[in-house]
């Protein structure tokens, strides 16, 4: 066994000029900087305009669609999808829906031994709603949806031998 030697004494080790040190001592600045991120995040995350679709965050056109002065805004629409305007049988229904909604379109046929319903489109996107003619029949109303063609198709041919109704999502 080796001889004990005597340490020598050594003052204390002090670290200064740490991040984490400087932020307890600045306590006040460390917690307006929390707040700040804490907002922001929150404003980032929050709800869109009222204008959007109910319980979806409003979509926002790409920057390279920004209109030039005077010109129309460049509508949007999923790849693959057209826009469809669909009669639907009760025009006090499609007063509820706002653009962005989305709806399921179902056709109602009447037969002799009943009513038969069948869902025609499922999700479809409400996209305009337009505004009804002054002096125009109780023929419903109109609503412009965003289906993809085939479905579109379908609405179409339904529309011709069945009532229209949609289900708000």
């Amino acid at each position: 066994m080796p001889a004990a030697r005597e340490v020598p004494r050594f003052d204390p080790v002090r670290v200064r000029g740490g991040r984490v040190g400087r932020l307890v001592r600045h306590r006040r600045r460390a917690l307006a900087v929390g707040l700040a991120v804490t907002a922001t995040a929150l404003v980032a995350a929050g709800p869109r305009g009222s204008d959007g679709a109910r319980g979806h965050p409003r979509a926002q056109p790409p920057a390279h669609a920004a209109p030039v002065s005077g010109e129309q805004p460049v509508r949007t629409r999923p790849a693959g999808a057209v826009t469809a305007p669909v009669r639907i049988a009760d025009a006090a229904t499609v007063r509820l829906l706002r653009p962005g909604d989305r709806v399921d379109v179902i056709a109602a046929e009447e037969t002799v031994s009943g009513g038969d319903a069948r869902v025609v489109a499922r999700g479809a996107r409400v996209t305009k709603v337009p505004e009804p003619l002054e002096g125009a029949s109780d023929g419903g109303a109109l609503v412009v949806l965003s289906v993809p063609r085939a479905t579109a198709a379908r609405l179409a041919g339904a529309s011709t031998t069945a009532r229209l109704a949609v289900t708000l999502w």
